[in-house]
């Protein structure tokens, strides 16, 4: 488990970092509703009610600020058709979100950028949608 003592980006990083979860991946599945090592509290039915408010489908571009490992950005992208460009500051969130995007055949309709929500380097009118979910609270 991650020390207590770190700071949040520190604690973030030691999390993501971790290759096995045991006890907290069948915590989320049983709290969330799925198993994306998400760092937040957005439930996969709000995830669902995010996708219909958003409109998303194929040919939508959804910005996800604060991927993290991907939640709910790439099951978004899975279960809409969209496009997804997955946004993060820690590298090992976004190495487990590539990863996932590629075991679920989504390489083609996601990117990831290292990027603060502060900061992000995109044009107005890129994206159809963007969620930040528990990141900008």
């Amino acid at each position: 488990m991650p020390d207590e003592s770190a700071d949040g980006l520190d604690r973030f990083r030691l999390t993501y970092g971790l290759e096995q979860r045991g006890p907290l991946d069948e915590m989320e599945r049983i709290v969330i509703g799925v198993v994306y090592r998400a760092n937040g509290y957005t439930t996969l039915d709000e995830a669902i009610k995010l996708g219909q408010m958003a409109e998303l489908g194929p040919g939508s571009r959804l910005l996800d600020i604060g991927t993290g490992c991907g939640w709910p950005g790439l099951y978004l992208a899975a279960t809409t058709g969209c496009s997804v460009v997955a946004t993060d500051v820690p590298m090992e969130g976004l190495r487990h979100a590539a990863r996932r995007a590629s075991v679920d055949g989504l390489e083609s309709r996601t990117s990831v950028v290292a990027s603060s929500a502060q900061h992000p380097p995109f044009r107005d009118g890129c994206f159809d949608a963007v969620t930040h979910t528990d990141v900008l609270c």
